[in-house]
């Protein structure tokens, strides 16, 4: 027990002092928002600790209480929460003079007796703070709740580690000034001002504290705001407020020309169906951009009235100006997304009609093609309206888009789902049926289509009667897009000419399949009399001008139809038993043309292109590798192209026979890259040396960005490779200076020279440009060559491939 000089002085001195601690104590403290309730974090802990040490249980509740009471009629102006204040306090301190007797800590007025050790008044303390605690938090989380309509636990955890702060600070605060104030208890005289300066300091601390953790909060919650989708900035917004600001609820209001928009947490539609709020509301205007008005407002809302301090004020405003940045970028990246979106619906629609257009056609039908296999059959009809130009220069063209208009209608409802409509312009129109179950299910929904036909239309009070006729083609398995189209506009045109409504494609009824028939005969005979020969165009280095190597290039000097290109007979030759016979005949004068050029001086390599079908032979590469050997010529001097169009079931049985020749030294090249529809899938599964850019994106080059990009990423692709990239169909210079500037090499075309037998290349070469033998075009810089190779070598002597590079 502590002992006092004087049983007056105890009596007056030591509970006045008590009090005043409480009543400093309980002024500055530290209110934190919680729904429209405030939370008064504790900081009278302490007091009432230093207090409980120094007097007895009954006259620390009574000094606790004035202390309290007197803080409170200085500070709270509402009579239930001040009674409330004043009720919870003095049960706190009940409870907390209770725990002290459990520890041997009986402070009394009377004579000193035996005082408990540090460690003994630490840990007597200790327990009383946590009763006081525990009575506390009970007592303000249970009224708070009520208050706020929210669960005991979500007030409980609301600051919970600010308020565990406060109370562990509050009991060393205690300890220490009880174990000050035990030397000599007349220092109780100076503590008020003491623990009012020490709780000051508390304050400003935790308030930093509490302050910074707002911040970081409000930072966060910006920073979740940065989505382009509109509605989720909106819904993150009135989700995060009320947690930043301690809202009962927060709504979001934009203003547009369709009447604005409301957003709640459970509602999300016109202002003014949304159901009614009581209670406070606090109103931020969401600025707009300088010179333009606000997008809209949010507003906080509160069950009772609120006043928000300056700095959740400033807060407020911090978040409502994020918020605003964030709504008006969502609005213009989804007007940008309107805009490309438009863009590319009338990039694949017909603006009249509505219907898919040519180009979207072409990509449906290729994207089926190439993912064909057990999803069913592919079909294409094409439909020609019969007299359609009669409707035109009769009624107008005005009334000719109107039955335009409604055949499209009538098509797209009797197509089904998964088939896609197209005008292809004009008068005509195509279906891409997909997921036949058989051939003949396309002539059944070709019918019903048909028949959803026949009926009249009205235009301007007249009924008129839609006659069509329509050709059915399945789609082949080679040729792709472009040979269905063919097929199909064929039965097309023989339906139109027999009077019938559907044809269906035959290879009998083709007259290019019937001169292919024609062609077949023959071939036996063309190749035992040598009629097929070869051409070489040269392939020449872009920057220097200089001859590289050539391209062999099969011709048929027939004797009835003159000179025919591999596109009139290929197809047949590789159908035929005779390709063997044919690919030998080719590579045979190949690899003549390089001999003869070899004793010319100029080591040319040549290109051969090579056929799948070939490549299944066992014994091609060892043919190949004889045929070199019988000309002394080395295996890098030749190169088989192979078509871009392989496709992967082909690769996995021909690659022993590409992996044989590579490792022999023969070059391999993938002709037609990028014009086909697995560029990457086939270029991955074979060892090429070369890529060859198709001619149709070489025509291009100078002004179709995209053909441009598909060249730059291809050459690049083939420069991470250490590949090279040849362009075909070169035809002008700037053509092959726009090709050098993306960084391709080597091209071959008009330009330079077109296809020639043996011994004109040969000749061409000698001759050169502007006295440069072996050159075909002016280098397009001084300094130096792209492409460097020895023209001049003596005979027999046989070198690889040359390298080219930038």
């Amino acid at each position: 027990m502590f002992e006092l000089d004087s049983l007056a002085a105890s009596t007056a001195i030591y509970p006045l002092a008590c009090a005043i601690i409480t009543a400093a104590a309980a002024g500055p403290v530290i209110q934190i928002r919680f729904r429209a309730e405030l939370r008064l974090i504790p900081i009278t802990s302490g007091a009432v600790l230093i207090s409980l040490a120094i007097l007895p249980g009954p006259w620390a509740v009574l000094a606790a209480a004035a202390g309290m009471l007197t803080s409170q009629l200085l500070t709270q102006r509402t009579l239930l929460k001040l009674t409330f204040n004043v009720a919870k306090e003095v049960l706190a301190v009940t409870a907390a003079s209770l725990a002290l007797p459990l520890f041997g800590v009986t402070p009394a007025v009377s004579s000193p007796a035996g005082l408990p050790s540090p460690a003994q008044l630490s840990l007597a303390l200790a327990a009383a703070a946590l009763c006081y605690a525990i009575v506390d938090d009970l007592l303000g989380h249970t009224v708070l709740a009520l208050a706020s309509g929210v669960s005991w636990l979500q007030s409980a955890r609301r600051n919970w580690d600010i308020v565990a702060a406060v109370r562990v600070a509050n009991l060393a605060l205690a300890v220490t000034i009880a174990l000050v104030v035990r030397k000599d208890l007349w220092l109780i005289v100076a503590m008020p001002l003491t623990v009012l300066a020490l709780q000051q300091a508390t304050k400003s601390r935790i308030r930093r504290r509490a302050d910074d953790e707002a911040w970081r909060r409000l930072a966060g919650a910006t920073d979740r705001l940065n989505h382009t989708d509109l509605t989720t900035v909106l819904r993150s917004a009135v989700v995060q407020a009320p947690e930043l600001f301690s809202a009962d609820d927060a709504e979001i209001e934009l203003r547009d020309a369709t009447g604005g928009r409301l957003i709640r947490a459970a509602y999300d539609g016109p202002p003014g169906q949304a159901p009614e709020w009581g209670g406070c509301t606090i109103t931020t205007v969401l600025g707009g951009h300088e010179g333009s008005g606000p997008v809209g407002e949010l507003r906080l809302r509160f069950r009772t009235s609120v006043s928000l301090e300056q700095s959740e004020k400033y807060k407020l405003r911090t978040f409502a100006s994020a918020l605003a940045t964030s709504i008006r970028n969502a609005i213009a990246y989804a007007e940008l997304e309107r805009v490309s979106d438009e863009h590319a619906y009338h990039a694949t629609h017909d603006p009249l009609t509505g219907l898919a257009n040519r180009r979207e056609l072409l990509d449906r039908a290729g994207d089926a093609y190439a993912g064909r296999g057990d999803e069913g059959v592919l079909a294409l009809l094409l439909i020609d309206l019969n007299h359609f130009k009669e409707v035109n220069d009769t009624l107008g063209h005005q009334a000719g888009d109107l039955v335009l208009c409604e055949v499209a209608s009538r098509m797209q409802r009797a197509a089904q789902p998964q088939d896609l409509v197209a005008r292809l312009g004009g008068d005509e129109f195509a279906v891409l049926f997909t997921g036949l179950p058989t051939p003949a299910m396309a002539t059944h929904r070709a019918e019903t289509l048909f028949r959803e036909l026949e009926s009249s239309v009205e235009v301007e009070g007249m009924r008129l009667t839609v006659e069509a006729c329509g050709g059915i083609a399945l789609f082949p398995g080679s040729g792709g897009v472009t040979e269905v189209l063919r097929r199909a506009d064929v039965a097309m045109y023989q339906a139109k000419r027999s009077g019938r409504r559907i044809t269906t494609y035959a290879h009998s009824r083709d007259p290019a399949d019937v001169n292919r028939l024609v062609l077949g005969g023959e071939l036996r005979r063309a190749i035992a009399e040598g009629e097929f020969v070869v051409d070489f165009q040269p392939i020449v280095d872009l920057g220097t001008g200089d001859v590289v190597s050539a391209e062999a290039l099969a011709r048929w000097e027939h004797p009835d139809h003159g000179c025919l290109t591999p596109m009139r007979f290929l197809e047949t030759v590789e159908r035929s038993d005779q390709l063997p016979a044919f690919a030998d005949a080719v590579l045979e004068q190949s690899l003549s043309a390089v001999s003869i050029w070899r004793e010319a001086g100029f080591d040319l390599p040549v290109a051969v292109n090579v056929s799948p079908r070939s490549l299944l032979d066992p014994g091609f590469p060892d043919a190949v590798l004889e045929r070199l050997s019988r000309h002394a010529v080395a295996p890098d001097r030749l190169t088989l192209e192979l078509a871009e169009t392989l496709t992967i079931s082909q690769l996995d049985v021909v690659g022993r026979a590409l992996d044989d020749l590579r490792s022999a030294g023969v070059g391999l090249a993938l002709d037609y890259f990028g014009s086909g529809v697995s560029s990457l899938s086939v270029l991955s599964r074979i060892p090429v040396h070369q890529l060859k850019i198709d001619r149709g994106f070489v025509q291009t080059v100078e002004t179709s960005p995209e053909a441009a990009a598909l060249i730059q990423s291809t050459v690049d692709l083939a420069r991470s490779l250490r590949l090279v990239v040849v362009a075909e169909g070169v035809e002008s210079e700037p053509q092959r200076r726009a090709l050098f500037e993306l960084g391709c090499v080597a091209g071959q075309g008009h330009l330079f020279a077109r296809p020639m037998r043996a011994d004109r290349v040969t000749a061409t070469l000698q001759r050169g440009t502007a006295g440069r033998s072996g050159a075909l075009a002016e280098p397009m810089h001084e300094a130096g060559s792209v492409v460097r190779m020895s023209r001049r070598r003596p005979s027999g002597h046989g070198r690889s491939l040359p390298h080219l590079h930038a």
